[in-house]
């Protein structure tokens, strides 16, 4: 008669451990559920990041779009863009440069032949500044994009060189700035090409001076 209790309370130990399973069967899918919805939570907060920066720096690229240049300021900064010496961009005189009448279509084909120069060798943010309709400009179009290495910016400038010469049959007036390869500046009269090393470019801020300029950007 003493064995008797003994198997009620295994008994009942049997269905404590039952109804656990079963409760811990059913909590499982609430949990993987809220898993699921923290993941969510979670991508959409850095999808979210991620949309959210480039419209944090459209007020920067505004400001600087609206920036006052006086024609001073603009003469002496084209002056050290296509001089040809050290003494001439300490100074800020002019170079004085031959006037070059071209066609539209010439003018085109130009600008193509640098481009296609510089997507050769992967030119970076290639970007065209048409400031034709402006005062105090000794050219029509800049030209510009960046390279991430000193290697880089050099095999974009000959390529651009080359590209030109085989498309149009024209060569440079002149260009600079192979040696320290930070800034290379090669100059074709009526559009002058500028083929930076990244942080360069973000120093010397070309756009943002000519910010009045009629801008095109090259995907």
């Amino acid at each position: 008669m003493a064995k008797i209790p003994v198997k009620k309370a295994a008994a009942k130990k049997t269905i404590k451990s039952a109804v656990k399973k079963k409760e811990s069967t059913k909590a499982a899918p609430a949990k993987k559920a809220a898993a699921k919805k923290t993941v969510k939570a979670k991508l959409g907060f850095a999808a979210a990041g991620k949309k959210k920066s480039p419209k944090a720096k459209a007020p920067a690229k505004k400001i600087i779009k609206k920036k006052v240049v006086t024609p001073e300021e603009r003469e002496f900064r084209e002056a050290n863009l296509i001089a040809n010496s050290e003494n001439k961009k300490k100074t800020g005189s002019s170079t004085k440069r031959p006037k070059k009448s071209s066609t539209p279509k010439e003018t085109t084909s130009l600008l193509d032949a640098i481009v296609e120069g510089m997507e050769d060798r992967k030119a970076k943010n290639i970007t065209i500044l048409n400031i034709s309709k402006l005062d105090n400009r000794v050219t029509d179009y800049f030209v510009i994009c960046d390279a991430d290495s000193k290697t880089h910016v050099n095999s974009i400038a000959d390529s651009v060189e080359d590209m030109v010469i085989k498309l149009t049959n024209e060569k440079a007036y002149h260009s600079e700035g192979h040696q320290n390869s930070e800034w290379i500046l090669i100059d074709y009269i009526n559009i002058v090409v500028h083929v930076f090393l990244r942080e360069t470019r973000e120093f010397y801020n070309i756009e943002g001076l000519w910010g009045d300029a009629e801008i095109t950007t090259i995907n």
